[in-house]
Order: C-alpha cells, then structure tokens, then sequence
C-alpha cells in the first residue's frame, strides 16, 4: 500500500514564502523528513506538490482508484475549492488533512476548511512536524 502526501499550491515555494508564518524549511527538506519518516515507519510514499488544481484533482481521482490514502496538505484550496471537496468524498481510503500554520489563528476567511469535513483528521499548527504525525497515524492504522 502507498501513501499519497499531495501538497497544493505555493507549497513548492517553502522556505522563502512569508517564512515567519511557514518557517525557513524549504520543501526539499520537507520532502526528505516526509521520506526519512516513510522508511523509519516502513512506509512507502509518493509525495508531490502542484499549483496546479486540476492536476491534484487527478492526483486524488488516482488515490481513490488504487485505494491509497492520502496525507494532504491542500494549501489555499482548504477554503475556496467545493471541487476538492467532492473528489475527496469519493476516496475510500484514510485521508489526514495538514497544514503547517494553524489555519484558526490566521485570517478569518482561512478559518473555514472545505476538505475538513471529509477528512478521518486535521492536524494544523505544528509546522512540518505535523507530516510526520499524519504519516505515525497511518502507520498505526496499518496502512502500510
């Protein structure tokens, strides 16, 4: 079984976008301690990052298709896509939603998440710790 970490918009720009809300980590490194922590769980992952919608909708139509679950960290679609919604509602499989500030203390539209409300857990606020808790999680669940 693999594990999809899909990751939204902007998410490739780490490190240098507002770095005093996201931390100084780039996504390089966010990539390696998602990697480094599949194979200390004995995981396997495919981690990706898009800007692009569409092209994550895809992303989570083949989830669903091959029954993997998903670590996703939808970014700034959290609150605007009803699109991201409804593919996530079809996915049969366990999907933990990340983000890496925490979306309650930020803006008010920013409080409101449209992936939430299908997702098995959120876990917001804790910076790129919070991969490593959604992928302990799935290891627990037996999704290996």
């Amino acid at each position: 079984m693999t594990i999809q970490v899909l990751n939204g918009a902007n998410l490739g720009r780490l490190g240098t976008r507002e770095p005093e809300i996201y931390g100084s980590t780039t996504y390089a490194q966010l990539v390696d301690v998602i990697e480094t922590t599949a194979r200390e769980l004995e995981l396997d992952v495919v981690v990706r990052q898009t800007d692009d919608e569409a092209e994550l909708l895809r992303w989570i139509h083949e989830a669903t298709d091959a029954g993997h679950p998903v670590v996703l960290n939808p970014a700034s679609w959290s609150h605007t896509s009803v699109a991201l919604h409804d593919a996530l509602a079809a996915l049969n499989t366990p999907l933990v939603e990340v983000h890496i500030s925490n979306i309650h203390k930020r803006e008010a539209f920013r409080h409101h998440s449209y992936v939430s409300a299908v997702a098995d857990g959120v876990i917001a606020g804790l910076g790129v710790e919070g991969y490593v808790l959604a992928l302990q999680w799935m290891s627990l669940r037996g999704h290996r």
